[in-house]
């Protein structure tokens, strides 16, 4: 999970662990690439609106490596632009859930992507 608000990564981290998820965060792009070089992530929860990389190149990248090139990513942001989302979507993500949410879909969308998880 990366998104640069602290908060709402410490509520995610105690969700998503309730739920049997193990979680690992990083709050800017760059940590979450190196995150993800570093451990095998079955999933990628990625905000756009971050310092050092954006989500959307994040989002690029993930899908430029071989290790990473067919983990689901999630977009959760607060962008809810037509053109935001759609270029979500041709970069590769597999889902978009504009904030505010609900914190119960998104877990039902990680499940949805992860069956083998719930």
């Amino acid at each position: 999970m990366c998104d640069d608000d602290e908060l709402l990564l410490e509520l995610l981290q105690f969700r998503l662990s309730a739920k049997g998820f193990e979680v690992l965060t990083a709050s800017d792009g760059q940590a979450a690439m190196e995150l993800a070089g570093r451990e095998q992530v079955d999933a990628v929860v990625l905000d756009a609106m971050m310092p050092r990389l954006d989500g959307y190149e994040v989002l690029r990248r993930l899908r430029e490596t071989p290790a990473t090139r067919d983990v689901p990513v999630i977009m959760l942001t607060a962008r809810k632009g037509e053109r935001d989302i759609v270029e979500a979507l041709r970069l590769g993500a597999s889902d978009y859930l504009a904030k505010p949410f609900i914190p119960e879909e998104l877990t039902a969308r990680l499940m949805r992507l992860l069956p083998k998880v719930a």
